[in-house]
């Protein structure tokens, strides 16, 4: 669940006409629009680095109307610990494209997931465990807790090398994704109701 309302970044009319398609995924995200060329927008910025800076030091996702690389351009000095950085997403100015570019288990990949079906759009997951298992370790849905977050990177990359799992306890949402589990299994995967 994103704790901020995102922050559409839009260069140019034709992304300020697919920003507001997009409020039917996002209802209360801020439009930010470049000056003298959008002004329709909740927020002028005569500075696009500086306006992405400020949304993603907020901690607000950031979802850039425009090329990747603009966005990865204007973040990179700031890209630091993915475990604190908001949800960031480019979405090409047609709808056809939506590629989130960082915090995919922090609410990109959702989101991501939503917007192309008001664009009609394809979204461009690319992390590894939900394209092969369907699911995120270190984002387990709500009711649940991962209490080592600091093994889960080792674990799916066990797992995405062809690793099988044990499974301990019953989590639906484990037992449902595409996770290769067998008693033998490298690792171990645990659910309880207590720590």
């Amino acid at each position: 669940m994103l704790s901020l309302s995102p922050a559409f970044i839009v260069l140019t009319p034709g992304g300020a006409a697919l920003a507001e398609r997009l409020k039917a995924v996002c209802p209360q995200a801020l439009l930010c629009g470049k000056r003298g060329r959008v002004e329709a927008a909740d927020i002028l910025f005569d500075d696009f680095t500086a306006q992405v800076q400020a949304a993603f030091l907020e901690g607000r996702p950031v979802i850039g109307l425009c090329a990747a690389g603009t966005l990865i351009r204007a973040l990179a000095p700031l890209v630091a610990d993915k475990q604190s950085e908001p949800p960031v997403i480019a979405v090409a100015e047609d709808g056809g494209a939506v590629v989130p570019l960082l915090g995919g288990h922090h609410g990109a990949n959702d989101l991501a997931r939503r917007i192309p079906a008001v664009l009609d759009g394809h979204a461009a997951i690319t992390t590894a465990g939900d394209l092969r298992f369907g699911i995120a370790l270190d984002a387990p849905p709500e009711g649940y807790r991962l209490v080592n977050p600091q093994n889960a990177k080792h674990v799916m990359a066990e797992l995405v090398a062809g690793g099988s799992a044990v499974l301990t306890g019953e989590a639906g949402w484990l037992a449902d994704s595409r996770i290769p589990f067998a008693r033998d299994g490298k690792v171990r995967l645990t659910v309880s109701d207590t720590v």
